[in-house]
This record gives C-alpha cells, sequence and structure tokens, in this order.
C-alpha cells in the first residue's frame, strides 16, 4: 500500500501530466488508504492545479494541455466527493463564477466543493459570467458573499466593474466580494475595491467564515 505522501504525489502529478487514467488510480488508492478526501484534493490535487496555472499563466502550458488537466482534476473530484465529510462550520450563502472573458472553471469548481463541504450553500453562476449577470444574482438572493475568479489577467480586471457596480447599487458593504485565481493577489483585491483574497480553496473557505463572521 502507498503511502500519504506517494499519493499526494501521484494525484499531483496526474493533474499536472493530464493523466485522466492515473488520476483515477491515485484517488482509489487515496480511498483505499483511508486518507482523508479533503487533505488529497487540498495537498494533492489541487497543489498540481496550482502549479498547472502558475505554467499557463508563465506561457509555459497551453490550452489543450490545460483542458487535459482539467480532466484529470474532475476524475479526482467524481472519485472522492462522495467521501468528503460534511462538517457544518458557518451557514451562508455564497454566488461564485469565474469572471467575464474567461472560461477556465476547475480552480472555481473545487472551491465550489469545499464551501459545500463545510456547509455553505452555494450559487455556482459557471464561468464567462457578465458583470450583469453577477448583478442580478446578488438582487435575487440572500447572499452574504460573491466570489469571483480569473486566470487570465485580459479578464480579471473586470473584477473592478462588478464591485463598483455592486457599491452604487447599494449591494455593498452588506454583501461582501471575494476574489482568487492564478494571476491575483491581495495587492489586486485591494486595488478593485474587494473585502478578501484567497490564495487556494481552503484559503476560500477561511476568508468566507471570516466575511461572515465580520472578523
Amino acid at each position: 500500500m502507498a503511502t500519504k505522501e506517494e499519493v499526494l504525489a501521484g494525484l499531483a502529478k496526474a493533474v499536472i501530466d493530464g493523466d485522466t487514467d492515473g488520476a483515477k488510480k491515485w484517488a482509489q488508492e487515496c480511498i483505499k488508504s483511508n486518507i482523508d478526501a479533503y487533505e488529497a484534493l487540498t495537498d494533492g490535487s489541487q497543489a498540481g492545479i496550482k502549479i498547472v496555472g502558475n505554467k499557463y499563466a508563465a506561457g509555459e502550458m497551453f490550452l489543450p494541455e490545460i483542458f487535459l488537466s482539467a480532466e484529470a482534476m474532475y476524475a479526482i473530484m467524481d472519485i472522492l466527493k462522495p467521501h468528503l465529510k460534511k462538517e457544518v462550520k458557518v451557514s451562508g450563502t455564497i454566488i461564485i463564477g469565474v469572471i467575464e472573458g474567461d472560461v477556465h472553471d476547475i480552480g472555481k469548481n473545487i472551491v465550489k466543493m469545499m464551501l459545500e463541504a463545510s456547509g455553505v450553500n452555494v450559487v455556482d453562476l459557471g464561468r464567462d459570467v457578465s458583470v450583469a449577470s453577477f448583478i442580478e444574482k446578488a438582487k435575487e438572493t440572500s447572499a452574504n458573499v460573491v466570489g469571483m475568479s480569473s486566470l487570465m489577467t485580459t479578464a480579471m480586471f473586470r473584477m473592478r466593474d462588478v464591485v463598483e457596480m455592486m457599491t452604487e447599487l447599494g449591494l455593498r458593504p452588506k454583501i461582501k466580494v471575494l476574489i482568487g485565481g492564478a494571476p491575483t493577489s491581495p495587492e489586486f483585491a485591494e486595488s478593485v475595491g474587494a473585502d478578501a483574497y484567497a490564495k487556494d480553496a481552503c484559503e476560500a473557505v477561511i476568508e468566507f467564515q471570516k466575511l461572515i463572521k465580520g472578523a
């Protein structure tokens, strides 16, 4: 039986290589070895997808390779999702989506899964979401937070438009804004007027909890 370190490394490598068969093998090994599914996703497959995002941003990986990595990631998620322990920590609702001009939703989908596993109600708008759609859904629901992500630098600046429109319509500061994605940063979040930044799915859950509690 493989060690935990071997399983986590195997999950990460399968995602980086876009190896769907390897992804399934290591995900099954994770279950057989009684490795916590949450830990496997965060320290294994998510670690791999973070490297994929960085390589894409640096021009070292291209769309066909990204799609293969996405398939491997989703294969892992399909196997591990039923094994996530649902521990309600903070009740609340978050609207999430990938900002208009970007269709890369792997990271967003990981965040969605982690939030749901933590007892959060998630309204998923999908990818390539327009400013108007974010605003419309924020007005329709009793969401506590709007979460936006982007993998592309050409699209991430549209987040500012969402924040500004929410402010103009009086939706803020009641509804908080959380952003993430490979090219974003705490400094970028501050520059567009967001309330918080998350570097990965684990941090997204933590930041959501802070925003709900008003910390």
